[in-house]
């Protein structure tokens, strides 16, 4: 099992705290945290089985988040030094103060305990930062290579990108974390000219907080997988484009997890809601006036944003304002009952608590409301599987991965597309089809929901980069759900609908 970093502990961590908390205290900050980072970060693409581009960074820095007479104030440097972080501090102090002026409502923050000494380490067996280059190359190699020996397949494009996240945080109120985390994420696609246009199948593995021991198969099958993908392709090269209309749909997880993640994770985010982020990324349907009443979906919808689910890109045993991770219910039986929450916005409409919602993606960042790994129940042990749900079908779409998408400011119009889509005719997969979408309101797509997989359908994807905020931020969040059955959604023809 991984542990805490030693060489990361071996940083003057301690005599920063001190600097930071004893400077921060003296100049009338009520609230003090320093947040010391470092965070590896790798990116290799191949094309056709050669590298294309490689990077290797390592960002390391000190973030120091104050409240001073009601206004906060935020500051970081490069240098962990103690004269660094004293006039960093400084910065922060003298950053609230000004922010004061122009304040509209005093920031206070919801209560949390303090924690004392604690630790968290994700479950990982080889950090993906530590794997030599040339062994990486190798891997992407071989698959790329697989795949250009199958009929059918004229270019290939493999990508790979780890994380490997130390970080330590220390409060005023007495908390001092130490954690450790990393990610992975591989992707391959496969793609073939057909009759003067292209066609292209991605895989469908989802990026994952494990370490480099996933790409062996702990995880995912991507022998299988590689396997499928140019069968999968020659197949969609020849399938019909779709007839434009109403089907009902079978979503597979490897698809539905992106639709959750618009649609519900970021319409839930509480500052979002209340307007916080409506000059950038856009406000959301689901209105702190409706929590209770909104009825976001069917009876079967229940959904709940999670800190602590294992391997999850989002997980960790404590945020980055010191809150201790959970898990809490956003959606219950289909009607709204609650928000992803920090401490500001908690205690902004009154909460006791926030549910541990708070993210820097970088030490030089100040950390935001950020979104938990939101996912949706399965129906059980019982449930039934992905093959069942299909067999309850008499003309549909079986949707396989996901591609692009498109949705409102407000999260509640959308569209989305995917990797693989199956004709559904008599409850039995009659072949594929291509150039499908589909489309529908956030309320009107749930509330159509009829049928849960079972666990045996569930799985955890998610997505490395999701952006938020102003200077803009990235943060890994998962999603987890079952397969799904979803009774008369409108399907267009993307072909049709760009004018081709």
């Amino acid at each position: 099992m991984a542990t805490l970093d030693a060489a990361f502990l071996d940083l003057p961590l301690g005599a920063l705290d001190a600097v930071a908390l004893e400077r921060a205290g003296a100049r009338g900050a009520t609230h003090a945290e320093i947040r010391i980072e470092q965070i590896k970060e790798q990116y290799l693409s191949l094309r056709d089985g050669e590298v294309e581009g490689t990077s290797d960074d390592v960002e390391i820095g000190v973030g120091v988040r104050v409240v001073v007479d009601g206004s906060m104030g935020f500051a970081a440097t490069v240098e962990l030094t103690a004269d660094a972080v004293a006039a960093c501090v400084d910065r922060a102090v003298d950053a609230a103060r000004v922010s004061g002026l122009a304040r509209g409502r005093r920031v206070v923050l919801a209560d949390e305990a303090a924690y004392g000494a604690v630790e968290f380490v994700a479950p990982f067996s080889i950090d993906p930062t530590s794997v030599a280059l040339e062994e990486r190359v190798a891997l992407l190699g071989e698959w790329s290579q697989g795949l250009l020996r199958a009929a059918g397949v004229d270019h290939v494009a493999a990508t790979l990108h780890g994380v490997s996240e130390n970080k330590h945080l220390a409060t005023l109120s007495g908390t001092v974390a130490n954690q450790r985390r990393v990610r992975i994420h591989p992707t391959i696609e496969a793609l073939a000219t057909n009759d003067g246009d292209f066609e292209s199948m991605r895989s469908i593995a989802p990026p994952v907080g494990r370490g480099y021991e996933y790409l062996g198969g702990d995880g995912w099958d991507f022998a299988g997988e590689l396997e499928q993908m140019p069968h999968h392709l020659r197949e969609k090269c020849r399938a019909k484009s779709v007839d434009p209309g109403l089907y009902d749909l079978v979503i597979d997880p490897t698809n539905l997890w992106l639709t959750i993640h618009e649609s519900i994770g970021h319409a839930t985010e509480l500052d979002r809601a209340l307007g916080y982020e409506a000059a950038y990324a856009g406000t959301s349907f689901a209105t702190f006036d409706q929590i209770g009443t909104l009825r976001y979906g069917s009876d079967l919808l229940n959904v709940t944003g999670d800190r602590t689910t294992a391997y999850g890109l989002a997980t960790i045993g404590f945020d980055d304002e010191g809150v201790r991770a959970q898990s809490f219910d956003l959606v219950r039986a289909g009607t709204l009952v609650g928000y992803q929450l920090d401490r500001q916005i908690a205690a902004e409409v009154g909460f006791d608590r926030s549910n541990g919602c708070a993210f820097g993606c970088s030490p030089l960042m100040a950390p935001i409301q950020r979104m938990a790994n939101v996912s949706l129940g399965d129906s059980g042990m019982d449930g039934p599987s992905t093959e069942e749900l299909i067999s309850s079908v008499r003309r549909g779409i079986y949707i396989v991965g996901d591609k692009s998408w498109s949705i409102d400011m407000q999260r509640y119009n959308f569209q989305f597309t995917g990797q693989r889509f199956f004709l559904i005719e008599a409850g039995r997969i009659v072949g594929q089809l291509r150039d499908v979408a589909y489309q529908a309101t956030t309320t009107d797509f749930w509330g159509s929901l009829e049928g849960l997989g079972g666990r045996s359908t569930y799985l955890l994807g998610g997505a490395m980069n999701c952006g938020k905020g102003q200077p803009g931020q990235v943060a890994p969040v998962s999603h987890g759900c079952p397969s799904v059955l979803l009774r008369q959604i409108r399907v267009l023809n993307t072909k049709q609908e760009a004018g081709r």
